[in-house]
């Protein structure tokens, strides 16, 4: 039977929602149902998120055709590897903690899967811990555009804090994926979204972004409050480029603060240790987005 540790308890009580987490305890499976494999079997991506060598959180994106991800009750296969050169390519490369989650933004669908990947020939092999279907609020819509990535060699930049265009990049951003972790190691990979502007880079290495309302499990800040450490990719729709970033987040509980972002109940800062963009990462172009219904309004520059 599904539990929460501590941390997520401890974020259920201070925002009030201790009933209807106890409630969407009920989502969290150990096994996929059928209609969920099948999903899985039709994406063309999915977000890992794990720990590197030095314990550091890291969130990135493996692609592949239609059926790269084959699913059974309780495992997954992924037909894929990240390349070389990114973030989690050396953890991945043995066994590993891992969230993951899948996302189809033209039907705003998303599964979420927690568990451990071994290396196997040909991929990946993931045994589930956790399968959580979540509700499709903040999912921007897009459809897979008609003409392929550019073809461009794959570059590298990194650095220890934003540049001017990494800073614009997610002060333009309507969507990111997260990568937290129990103090045990235990992985779990969530998304973002908002219209663009709502997740702001305050300095070079500081960002923070509105904490909306969502399935009141709060496994992230439940995470967050007993190991600050994070992991973030911010995936360039367009081009196919992904905006790495580690480092600590925290979760501001400041009323008055949280006011200055329409919608937001909470507020959650991220100081950055260490940034990767990879330019050309993934062969995925999209369409320009629909916004979600659900989106607040964009607060204003802070």
């Amino acid at each position: 039977m599904a539990t929460y540790h501590s941390g997520e308890l401890s974020v259920q009580r201070r925002a009030g929602l201790q009933g209807r987490a106890e409630s969407a305890l009920r989502a969290i499976k150990t096994a996929l149902p059928e209609v969920a494999m099948a999903f899985l079997s039709q994406q063309p991506m999915i977000v890992v998120g794990a720990a590197d060598p030095s314990g550091r959180l890291w969130a990135t994106l493996l692609t592949g055709e239609p059926g790269f991800l084959q699913p059974t009750e309780t495992e997954l296969f992924v037909k894929a590897l990240p390349h070389p050169e990114d973030p989690l390519a050396e953890s991945l490369a043995a066994p590993a903690k891992v969230g993951m989650i899948a996302i189809e933004p033209d039907t705003r669908r998303r599964m979420r899967i927690n568990g451990t990947s071994s290396p196997v020939p040909g991929g990946l092999l993931v045994a589930f811990d956790q399968v959580i279907a979540n509700c499709p609020k903040y999912i921007q819509q897009r459809t897979p555009a008609p003409a392929p990535a550019p073809s461009g060699p794959r570059e590298v930049l990194r650095g220890s804090e934003l540049t001017p265009s990494q800073r614009r990049a997610v002060q333009e951003a309507d969507t990111f994926f997260i990568a937290t972790a129990s103090p045990e190691g235990d992985a779990d990979a969530s998304h973002r979204g908002g219209n663009p502007g709502f997740l702001q880079a305050l300095s070079p290495t500081r960002l923070r972004w509105p904490d909306y309302p969502g399935n009141t499990m709060f496994l992230t800040l439940g995470n967050l409050e007993l190991n600050p450490a994070a992991g973030l990719v911010v995936p360039d729709w367009a081009n196919g480029s992904l905006l790495h970033l580690t480092g600590t987040a925290e979760t501001v509980w400041d009323e008055d603060e949280a006011a200055a972002f329409p919608g937001a109940q909470r507020l959650v800062d991220f100081t950055i240790e260490e940034v990767r963009e990879a330019t050309s990462a993934v062969p995925l172009t999209w369409t320009a987005p629909g916004y979600s219904k659900f989106n607040p309004p964009t607060p204003l520059p802070l």
